[in-house]
């Protein structure tokens, strides 16, 4: 079977949080992604307590995972992004949006907690992704 997905049309105020209401998919098979944190670039530099550099790395460290699996970012449906600070929400649909320059959003949830395992964490991105 081949695989399908279509994005729901969002409105307006979807778009401009750089998620999609839903996702309807035939075919693939189904990723589920544990979810990325990270303190060190892929390159190895510390980069604990810098917000923008974490959520890049999450989504370099969930292409790379789903890469293996046959997909890419394109690929995922779902995410779920947890974050230390609320302040950080608007910052985060940006860097989303960047990583999905079709405007075809992953589903999406977004939610602040009081703490990470580690200290200087500031962000964390889980997923599923469906791919061929």
């Amino acid at each position: 079977m081949r695989l399908t997905v279509e994005h729901l049309e969002g409105t307006e105020f979807q778009k401009s949080r750089a998620f999609s209401p839903g996702i309807v998919t035939s075919g693939g098979r189904m990723v589920w992604l544990s979810g990325q944190t990270a303190t060190q670039d892929l390159d190895g530099r510390d980069i604990s307590w810098d917000f923008e550099a974490q959520v890049r790395t999450c989504y370099a460290l969930i292409d790379r995972t789903l890469k293996r699996a046959g997909g890419s970012l394109a690929s995922l449906v779902w995410t779920t992004t947890y974050i230390l600070d609320p302040r950080h929400g608007d910052g985060l649909v940006k860097l989303r949006a960047e990583h999905f320059p079709d405007g075809k959003y992953p589903c999406s949830a977004l939610l602040t907690v009081s703490g990470f395992a580690r200290p200087g964490i500031l962000v964390e991105i889980q997923g599923i992704a469906v791919v061929p």
